[in-house]
Parts: C-alpha cells; sequence; structure tokens
C-alpha cells in the first residue's frame, strides 16, 4: 500500500508545485494589461503585442491550473443529493461518475497531444502583425491534460479506498490547511 500513498501524495505535490508557479502568470497578465493601457492612453503609442501576450498566458494558466484545482478539492460539484449521502456513497458516485472523466481527459489528451505535435512540427506561429510562436501554448494542453489525468487517477484511488472502508493517505494540502486552521484536527 506504500508505493499506492507514494504515488498519490507525488501526483498531488507536483500538481500543487506546478499550480502554484503557474498562478503567478495572473501577474504576469496583470502587468502587461496596465502596460497596454499606460501605452495606449498616456503615451498614444499601443502596443501590438501585449493582448496577444495576455491571451496566450492565460490560455496556459486556464489550462495548467486543472490539476491544482482538483487537488484542492475546487471544481464545481452539482450536490443537491450528494451532500446527504454518507462519505462511502459519495466515494460510489465519484467512482462511478469518474468513467466520463476519464473518457474525456483520454480524449483531451489524445486530440491535444495530436494538436500540439502538428503545431511544433510547423512551428506555428498566430499570423498576427507581431506573429509569435504559439506551439508552446498548445504544447500546454496536453501536459495539463496529463496532469489533471493522473489526479483523477489519484482522486479514484482515493474512492476507492474510502468505498472499501480503508483510510486513504493524508495529502500534504490536508496537512497544510490544518497547520493554519487548528480548529481543523
Amino acid at each position: 500500500m506504500r508505493p499506492i500513498h507514494a504515488f498519490m501524495n507525488g501526483v498531488s505535490r507536483l500538481n500543487d508545485f506546478i499550480g502554484r508557479w503557474v498562478a503567478i502568470l495572473v501577474f504576469a497578465m496583470f502587468v502587461l494589461l496596465l502596460l497596454e493601457v499606460f501605452m495606449r492612453y498616456v503615451m498614444a503609442s499601443p502596443t501590438a503585442w501585449t493582448n496577444e501576450l495576455t491571451q496566450l498566458l492565460f490560455g496556459v494558466y486556464a489550462v495548467m491550473a486543472g490539476g491544482y484545482v482538483m487537488v484542492h478539492r475546487g471544481h464545481v460539484n452539482v450536490d443537491l443529493l450528494y451532500s446527504h449521502l454518507s462519505r462511502r456513497a459519495q466515494a460510489g458516485v465519484d467512482i462511478f461518475t469518474s468513467i466520463i472523466f476519464f473518457i474525456f481527459m483520454g480524449a483531451v489528451l489524445y486530440f491535444g497531444t495530436d494538436m500540439a505535435l502538428e503545431s511544433i512540427r510547423g512551428l506555428e506561429t498566430s499570423y498576427s502583425a507581431w506573429n509569435p510562436p504559439i506551439w508552446p501554448a498548445k504544447t500546454a494542453i496536453p501536459v495539463a491534460a496529463l496532469l489533471l489525468l493522473l489526479q483523477g487517477v489519484v482522486k479514484l484511488l482515493e474512492d476507492i479506498m474510502i468505498a472499501l472502508n480503508l483510510e486513504p493517505p493524508v495529502r500534504h494540502t490536508d496537512v497544510k490547511s490544518h497547520d493554519n486552521n487548528p480548529e481543523a484536527l
């Protein structure tokens, strides 16, 4: 059981680490948009590149955040009935619905990889006035899909353990939240 717990904690730590670093892109986007406003309205000389770069950074930010959000249980749930179920029953529902998740993420990984490889082979650019390479942003799609898929495996393993009345490993994110909130213990 120890290797499974190590795998689960390793994937969760990786997604947490990547999510924290990707969050810094918000500040870069903020600075770029402020720069564009300053250049456009104060200097009367708008740039040709800040809006497009901000869009590329936002695309990377949006797709790379999925694994982090799943680690921290931040995805939206419709829980009219779900919240009234026992923990084991919730795990059973999650196991059943994970089939849809894995089909969807498998398709995103497959088609995203195909799209990214085609973009890399052609060194695809945006064909705008600035014309930046967009293949790095497209490469983020299959990378993010793989990270989210791995986090989905971790969630499935946790659900199976709960359904079988086994205790899943304490996630490092749970430990951190307990350290910050003594009442959570």
